[in-house]
């Protein structure tokens, strides 16, 4: 396998996590990608199509499975979703931060939450940006390119918002949406709203995703897990709520989890 990542430059780092591009193939055909509340730009250089499918259990009912074309956004998530690992032989991606989609397409990112939306109905120019990118050669090159025309396509002014920048920290902390609200000086209901303009996802099942990958970030993977003692450390009442969120969350219990590997702790193999 191999994998290249991108660190975006000064004026993408606040949107964006990393751009990345792997090529290989995987030993398993189908996984289980968990929600992180970010969205995601795909891109299949392998062949010219991305697959967009309800959150189910293999053998996949291959009805029920939409095409697109090979470019994509995956908006924002609150559940799994199911992927035939055959679609990442080779594959570039931008891992949006929460809420970093917002300046880059007209399409508010509520209206592409847990959705995969081909590029051209966003952009329009998605095939156009596939043959700029089968050209470019190297993965560098073709990084470079990706982050190139996520500048050239900004919609909005390419700044962090300062209260949903706040709002995303201290949810991030685990503080309570009533009490953000309040500090900003807020009402609940105009914060709720602002926040799934900018975000994609109400600030309440945003908290929940957030929590959840707080737990995921803190298992143990070199020795038994205490889940009572995860479950009080990370804000649930006690660990049958955890077991509840975490099988919400990933379609899996606690005790199933099993990630491709520690650093890659949303994809898990089925």
């Amino acid at each position: 396998m191999k994998v290249v990542t991108r660190r975006p430059g000064p004026a993408l780092a606040p949107f964006v996590a990393s751009l990345g591009y792997f090529e290989g193939a995987l030993a398993h055909h189908h996984e289980r990608i968990l929600p992180t509340g970010g969205p995601q730009l795909l891109v299949n250089l392998h062949e010219d199509t991305l697959a967009a499918r309800p959150q189910s259990e293999p053998p996949l009912d291959r009805a029920s499975v939409e095409r697109l074309s090979g470019a994509g956004l995956s908006g924002p998530r609150s559940r799994p979703s199911l992927v035939d690992t055959s679609d990442q032989r080779r594959t570039l991606w931008v891992a949006f931060r929460p809420g970093g989609s917002y300046p880059f397409f007209a399409a508010p990112p509520a209206a592409t939450s847990d959705q995969l939306v081909e590029l051209g109905d966003l952009w329009g120019d998605g095939r156009d940006l596939c043959e700029r990118l089968h050209a470019s050669g190297a993965p560098a090159d073709m990084l470079r390119v990706l982050e190139e025309s996520l500048v050239a396509h900004a919609v909005r002014p390419v700044r962090v918002d300062p209260a949903i920048g706040f709002a995303l920290r201290e949810l991030e902390r685990g503080t309570g949406v009533r009490t953000v609200a309040e500090r900003l000086g807020f009402t609940t209901r105009r914060f709720s709203r602002q926040f799934s303009d900018h975000v994609g996802l109400t600030p309440k099942r945003y908290a929940r995703v957030r929590r959840f990958q707080r737990v995921l970030a803190s298992i143990p993977h070199d020795r038994p897990v205490d889940w009572a003692e995860l479950a009080v450390t990370n804000g649930y009442f006690d660990q049958p709520h955890l077991i509840h969120d975490f099988r919400a969350l990933s379609g899996l219990s606690p005790t199933a989890y099993r990630p491709r590997s520690p650093g890659e702790r949303n994809h898990v193999p089925l």
